[in-house]
């Protein structure tokens, strides 16, 4: 019987053997492994925190000491190890628990997170709380390297030097990797420490005492060389921010992690240890290729291959080509990205044009004002951000970008439900914080011709401008043409109708067009107009005014929350103009919206032709549903 089988409680980790441990980490890997070629998910990140998990649950007395986990993707081995083994099957599913650290989920999980950098902050909140409620146990903040980009980090540690907090742990854990590879400086202090020339000193200084000693068992001197080898290392930066360094420590050896973490809880103040990882540890293609590895679709765990061939191009794969395309014919335009360039699809033009592209870091207040600097300085900025990352620079937007009025195109990926990362990574807010900043224009192209035409009409417009689009399969145009500008503001009929009129945008206008001639509607001669709303602001008015003269029903359908959001510009177009009109809005209610596939989510929430024509005939009070 394997060991895994026997932990149904963090106190079975305590008596295990040093075998005993070795055998765990490979079988909880190989767990990780087989569940997520079924289900997809982010392999690589937890692949490679095993014996730090491990060593954490066997050192401190959760959940009366806190944990804290950066972003939470890498904590599979987390939640295996505490108290869903048994459901780890059902990770991402529809009902089944969630791809990150979630409060709702376990008492083990105190702070959950899908975006990066806030764990050090979380964690001296515990730690203020715990000194004021007079609870002596400890707070450990989990870290990557990764994160140390985002200046959040660095506020935190300016604040955990200033009050100078005891039993208040933080780990770094450095893979060198976060989504893409690392960028700047603090990136590049981070692998001096690894690889200095004092660090490869002390260890062969410590190696040659302990082999002049003799007698040392071998196991012990293995052990003392790596613990002291990581009280001598180069903690400059830390140690002047007011914590104890300890680094740099082999993040995959169990027993080494152990000992130092028992060593940290006798310091006084705060400390920091500084591990060494290899993201995607014990899984060759990860290991190979950690970047494609953060996240993946369901594969064939004998062979890394994906297990479904995938669909058609994506719209990531559209505006890759897109900015490319346009990049060739303006050398003014550059792209920013915060730490995003796999992911936001801008590898192809970081390769053509490696002068005009900025990898920033996790950092998506800089790259905000960086791009508002960029385009005050003459040049057209293209800043591409993931809909949920997007949040995070939301004051630079609206005061270095908006209030300037300057020329920046924002690029935003995975708008509308994103499917089974769930609620913090959903991009369902961005219409609603976005539509009510002055200045600000917001598009979302119907495919991918009209994603080209919206971002050339973008770049040249020198006004803050969105394109926004969804994560997925994208709908390609029947021909392609040539970049053309549209007129801001405007919007296309797609198709005539009478009494009802359907306005939406995106790949929901495919939806809306089924609906339209759906047989149910025929059947009560319901015959909608369908209207492709390209701009969410501004809104086409003189068709809104005009379409009000031939219809008594409009329906706005939506993939963000209905709260502030596209529909209610409409309820509040035709009450400014004194016009009764019957609005029906279609989109995502008052609430955080769970994981599940894109799919399941799109049909839950009525994004689908059959959720159109149901709301349409409830809402008439005419068929059935």
């Amino acid at each position: 019987m394997s060991v895994l089988e026997h932990i149904n409680s963090v106190l079975d980790l305590r008596d295990l053997s040093k075998e005993e441990i070795d055998a765990l980490s490979k079988e909880v890997r190989d767990f990780i492994i087989d569940i997520t070629s079924k289900n997809g998910g982010h392999v690589a990140p937890g692949l490679g925190v095993v014996e730090l998990t491990i060593s954490l649950l066997r050192v401190f007395d959760v959940p009366n000491d806190v944990i804290v986990w950066d972003i939470g993707h890498q904590a599979y081995p987390w939640k295996i190890l505490t108290d869903r083994k048994k459901s780890f099957h059902t990770l991402r599913k529809k009902n089944g628990i969630s791809g990150f650290l979630r409060r709702e989920e376990s008492v083990y999980d105190a702070f959950g997170a899908g975006h990066s950098s806030t764990s050090i902050s979380a964690a001296e909140g515990f730690k203020i709380a715990k000194d004021l409620l007079k609870d002596d146990s400890y707070v450990i903040a989990v870290i990557g390297d990764g994160a140390m980009t985002a200046g959040m980090v660095y506020e935190a540690l300016n604040n955990i030097g200033h009050l100078h907090h005891d039993r208040l742990i933080i780990v770094l854990n450095d893979n060198e990797m976060s989504i893409s590879k690392n960028i700047g400086a603090i990136s590049t202090y981070l692998n001096k420490l690894m690889t200095g020339k004092h660090i490869q000193e002390t260890r062969n200084k410590v190696k040659s005492i302990l082999d002049k000693l003799g007698f040392v068992p071998k196991r012990f001197a293995k052990l003392t060389e790596e613990f002291v080898k990581g009280f001598a290392t180069p903690g400059i930066l830390f140690e002047e921010l007011g914590l104890n360094y300890v680094g740099i420590i082999d993040g995959h050896n169990e027993e080494a992690l152990e000992a130092t973490l028992k060593n940290l809880k006798l310091i006084e103040g705060p400390s920091i240890m500084h591990i060494a990882t290899k993201k995607g540890k014990g899984y060759t293609p990860a290991e190979e290729n950690p970047i494609k590895w953060h996240g993946v679709a369901p594969y064939k765990k004998e062979s890394g291959e994906a297990s479904k061939i995938s669909g058609g191009k994506s719209w990531t794969q559209c505006f890759s080509e897109a900015i490319t395309k346009l990049a060739k014919e303006d050398e003014k335009i550059v792209a920013i990205t915060p730490a995003m360039k796999e992911g936001s699809g801008l590898v192809e033009f970081a390769n053509l044009f490696p002068d005009r592209f900025f990898d920033v870091g996790i950092a998506e207040q800089h790259a905000a004002t960086l791009s508002a600097g960029i385009t005050a300085g003459g040049l057209k900025p293209v800043l591409t951000y993931y809909s949920t990352f997007m949040q995070r620079g939301y004051d630079q937007i609206i005061h270095d970008i908006a209030l300037q009025n300057l020329g920046v195109t924002l690029a935003v990926d995975r708008a509308g439900v994103v499917g089974e990362d769930g609620p913090t990574h959903h991009g369902v807010f961005d219409i609603a914080f976005l539509r009510c900043i002055p200045n600000i224009i917001i598009s979302s192209p119907k495919d991918d011709q009209e994603l080209l035409d919206l971002l050339y009409t973008g770049i040249n417009s020198l006004k803050p401008f969105v394109v926004r689009y969804p994560r997925g399969e994208a709908v390609l145009s029947k021909s392609q043409k040539q970049p053309a500008l549209i007129k801001i503001g405007s919007w296309e009929i797609l198709k005539k109708g009478s009494d009802i009129a359907i306005i939406t945008y995106s790949y929901l206008l495919q939806e809306a067009l089924k609906a339209s001639e759906d047989e149910e509607l025929l059947k009560y001669d319901i015959n909608p107009y369908v209207i492709n709303a390209r701009f969410l602001k501004p809104l086409d008015k003189n068709l809104l005014l005009n379409i009000a003269s031939e219809v008594n029903t409009i329906v706005s359908v939506e993939d963000g929350v209905l709260m502030g959001g596209f529909g209610s510009s409409l309820l509040e177009f035709y009450q400014e103009n004194d016009i009764k009109m019957n609005i029906l809005r279609i989109g995502l209610p008052d609430k955080f919206i769970e994981h599940a596939s894109q799919k399941e989510l799109r049909e839950m929430y009525n994004l689908s032709k059959d959720g159109i024509v149901n709301t349409i005939l409830h809402k008439l009070h005419v068929g059935k549903i």
